[in-house]
């Protein structure tokens, strides 16, 4: 536990183009909370940063006025990490205890978390904090309806970000929060106007709640949310959750019409009563990155492993790749049940069971390594 703790946390800020990334960065660039903090971004010139609020450049680094820290993406992420993180313990650069990456409008944030979650390096000195996506309160919808990369960001965030709040339509603005509530049940959503939001707002999303110095799984995993009052899941452990892909969309709207790409994306948590073997839990997940990998947009997961003796294993993945599972020191609840979140695309909860069920009938006890 205590090297998931000092790791940095790293932060993704991800959005569609025009959805108002830049201007929230600039805001976050200068505020004053944002200290002890390192932003990579792409390229200077699409932030445009003020040269008044500059303190310092060295070669690709800017010490900003409010103590943060802006570097450029040099060639490969892992090679800019790596080194923003030597340049740090050498004392060549101030000392920071937050990271964040921006990335470009049409950029799928899977392969940051990837990096994150592959190279040895990385996991040894950074960790995944969360995703933070932003959406256009005036042409969110459109972007949905057309661009099936803002469909994704939005689907995997850990925070939503609505900006212009200030310029639609208060029914407009609905429609587009309660599109996003099917799409992301758990991310809420922060209304923002000319980019002004407070960091604490954005930051604090991942496993590790750095108020409590602990590991909060529930408050990562919000289950909860992906279960709805008239739901029996959690009568019935085996259910799996309410189908957020399905349900009439805002306006009438067909949500299965071919120009609304978010009615393939599907948001449930699959419970299991009884404890697995860990071959079992394993095999099951890596057939399911396998075969369905590319589908798989983000799964999170609390399992109930017949070996942990009693220590439920915290999983975390996106598509074919998974984080190195994390074994607690006891249970967050009374509830011992297995509960995994999946954010999928045109994969719905029986395709995941149906896995499962196969292999518990093949008697599945191979060991994986």
């Amino acid at each position: 536990m205590n090297e998931e703790r000092e790791t940095v946390p790293v932060s993704v800020l991800t959005g569609f183009l025009g959805s108002g990334k830049t201007t929230l960065l600039n805001r976050l660039l200068v505020h004053p909370d944002m200290g002890e903090t390192a932003v990579v971004v792409n390229e200077f010139g699409a932030i445009g940063i003020d040269n008044a609020l500059v303190e310092r450049a060295e070669d690709d680094v800017i010490l900003m006025s409010s103590g943060c820290l802006c570097c450029t993406v040099r060639g490969e992420l892992v090679d800019t990490l790596r080194s923003l993180y030597l340049r740090r313990v050498k004392q060549q650069i101030p000392e920071f205890k937050r990271l964040v990456i921006e990335t470009t409008g049409l950029a799928d944030p899977a392969p940051i978390i990837h990096t994150l979650m592959s190279d040895p390096y990385l996991q040894a000195h950074y960790r995944l904090d969360g995703i933070i996506t932003t959406v256009d309160a005036v042409n969110g919808g459109g972007t949905l309806d057309n661009h099936e990369e803002s469909v994704k960001q939005a689907a995997v965030a850990d925070r939503i970000v609505l900006t212009k709040t200030d310029m639609p339509e208060a029914s407009a603005r609905a429609a587009l929060e309660e599109r996003l509530r099917r799409l992301n049940p758990a991310a809420p959503i922060q209304p923002v106007s000319f980019g002004e939001v407070e960091p604490n707002d954005l930051f604090g999303a991942g496993l590790y709640d750095p108020k409590t110095k602990t590991l909060d799984v529930q408050r990562w995993l919000q289950e909860e949310a992906y279960v709805e009052p008239h739901d029996h899941a959690h009568e019935h452990g085996h259910d799996h959750g309410h189908d957020h892909g399905h349900d009439d969309a805002p306006g009438g709207q067909d949500p299965h019409d071919v120009n609304r790409h978010d009615a393939s994306v599907r948001a449930f948590c699959l419970y299991i009563d009884e404890p697995m073997p860990w071959n079992l839990a394993v095999t099951w997940l890596e057939m399911l990155a396998n075969y369905r990998g590319q589908d798989m947009l983000r799964v999170k997961g609390l399992l109930n492993v017949e070996e942990s003796e009693d220590k439920p294993i915290v999983i975390h993945g996106a598509q074919h790749l998974f984080h190195p599972p994390v074994q607690l020191d006891e249970w967050p609840s009374d509830d011992r049940r297995t509960r995994v979140v999946f954010i999928t695309r045109n994969m719905g909860p029986e395709h995941v069971e149906d896995m499962l069920k196969t292999l518990k009938d093949a008697n599945v006890n191979v060991k994986m390594v």
